[in-house]
Formats: structure tokens, C-alpha cells, sequence
């Protein structure tokens, strides 16, 4: 059965990974965020309890 032998896939498997790590990830880790989370302010508003008619 060809799935079991890995010397293929492995190589392909490394390969994609070493440059998912090495030349992907940096580049994307190095985007500016045009819209941060911690600029945001947080907003609370009022709840009100619901009242269940069948209590």
C-alpha cells in the first residue's frame, strides 16, 4: 500500500512547514493592526431581568 510509505509525504510535509515557519508567519506577524482590541472602550449596558410567566 503506497499510503504507508512516508518518504514522499514526508518530505513535502517538512517542507511546507519549514516555510509556513520561516517566510509566511514572519511576514504576517509583522502586519499593523488598523484596529487594535485594547484601543477600544468598553461599553456596559443595562439588563434587565426577564420575568417568566411560569414562575
Amino acid at each position: 500500500m503506497p499510503q504507508l510509505n512516508p518518504s514522499p509525504w514526508f518530505f513535502v510535509m517538512l517542507m511546507s512547514w519549514l516555510t509556513f515557519s520561516l517566510i509566511i508567519q514572519p511576514k504576517l506577524l509583522s502586519l499593523i493592526h488598523t484596529n487594535p482590541p485594547s484601543n477600544k472602550t468598553s461599553t456596559t449596558t443595562k439588563t434587565t431581568p426577564w420575568t417568566w410567566p411560569w414562575t
